[in-house]
């Protein structure tokens, strides 16, 4: 078993299929089947079940994913630490992040690393809850994972920094005026509004859900997976949106109200990491969280 042989193994995972990863890899499928074929052959059990054209993991594959990953993972630190001694700064860095800290404070976060660090990709990848955002982590899909959660949190085997907390606010239907004059209200004073909402999931919509327990007359106008959405469908007249602050400079750019929701609801962000190998790109954008986390934390002294 050789990182090849493990590299030419995910893509088939992370691509659906024989013919995407061949795709992916630059090489004939013929070469791929054959490499995934004798790595089948050198550890004994089959990693794939083909169905027609589809590819389906075996047992055994779904227990490889993940220590390949981290192989993989481990190789390419080797392969940086190495180039770093050389002087050579470049490199990939894999993160996942819910949807509202990937708009703050991920945006700044990428602005300052990329200054100090330009010939770094930084490749993003997408969750919409905290528990994928920990698993792609822990599975070494993602070295850094930057997530929103109702309270502090810790997470088994990886290293968690606090990073800031954002309070959940209103983002008021630009067609009706009620809100225009607010700076704040409670949740009650929504008695009657509509609301586009995400699924559930998040602390927005556990905001939205809990004002319709305690009995306030909402009307849940529409429901979106990507959370993306919601300011536009707030600006076309939709409804009003609960959402975190990191929304807010957006939505005020855009012409949209924002009123402070009483009382006040943080999410608290997080970015969490592995406790051990993270590769020097990793590193790097560890402390440029920590610089972060540290002039957060003086501000909200």
């Amino acid at each position: 078993m050789d990182a090849r042989q493990l590299r030419y193994f995910l893509a088939v995972v992370d691509y659906d299929g024989f013919i995407r990863a061949a795709e992916h890899l630059l090489i004939a499928q013929p070469s791929l089947s054959q490499t995934i074929k004798t790595l089948e052959r050198e550890i004994g059990v089959p990693l794939f079940h083909r169905v027609g054209r589809r590819a389906l993991l075996s047992e055994a594959g779904r227990e490889l994913v993940g220590p390949a990953r981290l192989v993989l993972r481990d190789l390419e630190a080797a392969e940086d630490a190495m180039a770093a001694l050389k002087g050579v700064r470049r490199g990939r860095l894999d993160l996942v992040a819910m949807p509202s800290p990937a708009v703050e404070p991920l945006t700044t976060l990428i602005s300052q690393y990329s200054v100090r660090h330009p010939h770094v990709v930084v490749n993003t990848s997408a969750a919409f809850t905290a528990a994928e955002v920990i698993s792609s982590v822990q599975s070494g899909s993602s070295e850094i994972g930057l997530l929103g959660t109702d309270k502090p949190i810790t997470v088994q085997d990886a290293n968690v920094l606090p990073l800031e907390r954002q309070p959940m606010v209103l983002l008021a239907n630009p067609r009706h005026t009620e809100f225009s004059d607010r700076q704040s209200i409670t949740g009650e004073e929504l008695e009657g509004q509509r609301l586009v909402v995400s699924q559930r999931g998040s602390l927005m919509r556990a905001q939205v859900d809990e004002l319709l327990a305690r009995g306030v007359g909402l009307v849940i106008a529409a429901e979106v997976a990507h959370r993306s959405s919601l300011l536009p469908l707030v600006l076309a007249g939709v409804g009003h949106a609960i959402l975190p602050e990191a929304w807010a400079p957006m939505a005020r750019h855009a012409g949209v109200h924002v009123v402070r929701l009483l009382p006040a609801v943080d999410l608290h962000i997080s970015l969490i990491s592995r406790r051990q190998g993270l590769t020097p790109a990793a590193r790097a954008f560890v402390e440029v969280a920590e610089a972060y986390a540290a002039t957060s934390n003086d501000m909200d002294r």
